[in-house]
């Protein structure tokens, strides 16, 4: 009898840790897909502040560049690199705007208009 009860208790077990591995490799597999979309989210963010930059023709000449390589490193699976890179495309797109503004009502020296 005692016997029986431990071959149930150790069937028990199995099954737990079988299903509670079973859950944790579901939870690893969707771990690069949130991620990913964590990082899709801040190209997009990325984007919108260089368009805003650019309505006021304030864009910076690199955020192009920076944000197409963003989107590489995402298709490549390199989260690290994409997200240090739109961070840095929606920096300046948000900087540039900001400079256009502040600059618009400059007034330019005779001798520096062309």
């Amino acid at each position: 009898m005692q016997n029986k009860m431990i071959g149930y208790v150790m069937i028990l077990a199995v099954l737990l840790f079988g299903g509670l591995s079973t859950v944790q490799a579901a939870d690893a597999a969707k771990a690069p897909n949130a991620e990913a979309a964590k990082v899709e989210k801040m190209i997009a963010d990325a984007d919108k502040a260089r368009k805003r930059a650019a309505s006021v023709e304030g864009e910076w000449r690199d955020i192009g560049k920076m944000l197409k390589k963003a989107k590489a490193a995402l298709a490549k699976g390199d989260y690290k690199t994409a997200k240090k890179l739109a961070a840095k495309a929606k920096s300046q797109g948000e900087m540039g705007y900001k400079q256009a503004v502040a600059q618009k009502d400059l007034k330019m020296p005779s001798y520096l208009k062309y």
